[in-house]
């Protein structure tokens, strides 16, 4: 299976969102447990950036998860 690298940064955007939204938090709530300004949130979660894997270390960390499951969605 072929997937674009927008794709994969939408879809990931995408989860980082639901898994949030999960933990009823706000992305200021996620950007004040992970150190990282809430705009740059908003814009991992809108796919407008490819952050860094230290970043998404640090949102695994504040949602209290492994990296991995950073991951773990369906490609659409």
């Amino acid at each position: 299976m072929d997937i674009s690298e927008e794709t994969f940064i939408a879809n990931l955007g995408i989860h980082i969102r639901q898994l949030r939204e999960k933990k009823n938090m706000s992305q200021q709530d996620l950007a004040n447990d992970c150190d990282i300004p809430k705009n740059q949130i908003g814009r991992i979660e809108r796919a407008e950036i490819n952050t860094s894997i230290k970043a998404l270390v640090k949102i695994a960390n504040a949602l209290d998860i492994e990296p991995k499951e950073l991951f773990d969605f369906p490609l659409k």
